[in-house]
């Protein structure tokens, strides 16, 4: 039995696909460190983005996920992408499997870029500043603020119950104020929307992980209420906002690439 390393098989990275007629490339910019050619592979007005790749899974790692997004921000500044999972991989090593996929699913892509067409993601993450949160509850929760001033100036070793008792009204109080300041930051944004994706928050003083499909021409309005928003909340919040993302909240498109 040989000891050598088998040497993967050649395949086609697809990034994403868009509305496009004709040839198309974006350089040396592909996954891995070979740097392959990206370009388009067209059929009937779709065109769907690879570049060359040996078939194996590549690690989500930071270097890999940022080398799949830079290719599909990239393709962002002409087209609509619908961007496609990380690591698909089509198991052929020439451009006629990747035509049968998009003849494939045709209709799908042609039906989810005119969905998406004129429309980007942005995010934005919302973090409490965890100081100004505490003296706030103090200030707005009688019972919380009288409890902790009793207790002030007695033995912590006395008053262990009692100060526990203080931590959970206080963590009580946060949630509930967080929520508040959610969903009234949710209402004001929503009707500048088409949709709204609410993500899982990580880290205790997170209060909004979320993303939000606008039209183009939406934008600088969204962009006004954000700001307007990040100035009211500036005491108690610090709001990250970013744009133009790929549509990941909004396109989940999953590619089979087996058996063609």
């Amino acid at each position: 039995m040989s000891n050598e390393l088998e040497i993967p098989k050649e395949g086609k990275y697809i990034y994403g696909i868009i509305r496009h007629s004709g040839p198309i490339e974006y350089g040396p910019t592909g996954m891995g460190k070979r740097a392959d050619l990206v370009y388009g592979v067209e059929y009937k007005g779709i065109t769907a983005i690879v570049s060359n790749s040996p078939i194996i899974i590549y690690e989500a790692r930071r270097i890999n996920m940022i080398t799949h997004e830079k290719v599909l921000e990239e393709v962002m500044k002409q087209f609509t992408v619908l961007p496609v999972r990380f690591s698909t991989i089509s198991e052929h090593d020439d451009d006629e499997a990747i035509l049968k996929i998009i003849e494939k699913d045709y209709k799908k892509f042609d039906e989810m870029l005119t969905k998406m067409e004129g429309k980007k993601e942005l995010g934005l993450k919302i973090l409490a500043q965890e100081a100004a949160i505490y003296e706030s509850i103090l200030e707005k929760y009688d019972n919380i603020r009288s409890m902790r001033d009793k207790l002030i100036n007695l033995p912590v070793d006395k008053t262990h119950y009692q100060r526990m008792k203080i931590g959970e009204m206080v963590a009580e109080a946060l949630k509930t104020e967080t929520e508040n300041y959610k969903d009234s930051i949710i209402d004001a944004l929503s009707p500048l929307a088409e949709e709204v994706k609410i993500n899982d928050n990580y880290g205790e003083m997170m209060i909004l992980n979320a993303a939000f499909l606008i039209k183009n021409n939406d934008e600088p309005a969204f962009d006004l209420a954000v700001n307007a928003l990040a100035e009211k909340y500036s005491r108690f919040m610090t709001f990250k906002y970013v744009g133009t993302l790929p549509l990941y909240n909004f396109v989940n498109l999953v590619i089979n690439t087996k058996g063609i």
